[in-house]
């Protein structure tokens, strides 16, 4: 059981798996919701909209973790425009797809992505995971792999397909261990908070899977 200590006093964050579910249900119901504003992004998106989009997100990640609790409307509110400008921010990227390979395989990247954020949850609720431990290897992954991208774009060592399979192994590690944060009570973060980590996650398997599967492919 892990206790985490606020002014003196214990605040246990592992509690019965039937004691999360309603989280769960709040987290998942925010995310859904942030997908859904998502799309109406993409849709919606100019051409030139990834940098303003790239900008207003990195600006509203930290207003959302800046709010906290104070303000759990205006913490929602602020999560849904970043879904929006999210949209934004990937629109372009989703767009060069579908023009160069067809709309199919935005449909097989979101529908792997969904399947597969299902079934990391499922493992999250079956096994017992040191979430903290987990999520701060993953995090120092990812770390290391940016690093490793950026020396890449010079000597060009690892390909594009090999750092997407590497970027793929790390952001399932982080979903495991945003779901098993959830599965321990949060850890003090509020559902907002906890939905923020979730729909990350998934906007980047499913930019990761449209690569892949966008890879090497032409339209017929």
């Amino acid at each position: 059981m892990y206790v985490n200590r606020t002014n003196g006093y214990p605040t246990v964050i592992d509690v019965p798996r039937e004691g999360t579910a309603p989280l769960l249900a709040k987290v998942l119901g925010i995310t859904a919701l942030g997908f859904f504003i998502t799309a109406i992004g993409v849709a919606t998106a100019p051409s030139w909209s990834m940098l303003p989009g790239f900008i207003a997100v990195l600006a509203l990640v930290f207003a959302i973790n800046g709010v906290k609790r104070q303000s759990p409307g205006l913490a929602l509110g602020l999560f849904l425009g970043l879904a929006f400008f999210m949209g934004w921010e990937i629109a372009p990227i989703i767009h060069m797809y579908v023009r160069m390979i067809g709309p199919y395989v935005v449909f097989q990247a979101a529908m792997t992505t969904g399947l597969g954020m299902t079934a990391l949850a499922c493992v999250s609720y079956l096994f017992s995971i040191d979430y903290r431990r987990l999520s701060g290897i993953a995090g120092a992954g990812l770390l290391i792999l940016i690093l490793v991208g950026i020396v890449s774009m010079f000597f060009h060592f690892l390909s594009p397909t090999t750092y997407s399979w590497m970027a793929l192994a790390i952001f399932t590690a982080l979903t495991v261990a945003d779901f098993a944060r959830i599965r321990a009570g949060g850890d003090g973060l509020t559902a907002t908070q906890l939905a923020l980590g979730i729909y990350l996650d998934a906007i980047n398997i499913f930019m990761i899977l449209l690569q892949l599967f966008g890879g090497g492919r032409r339209r017929d």
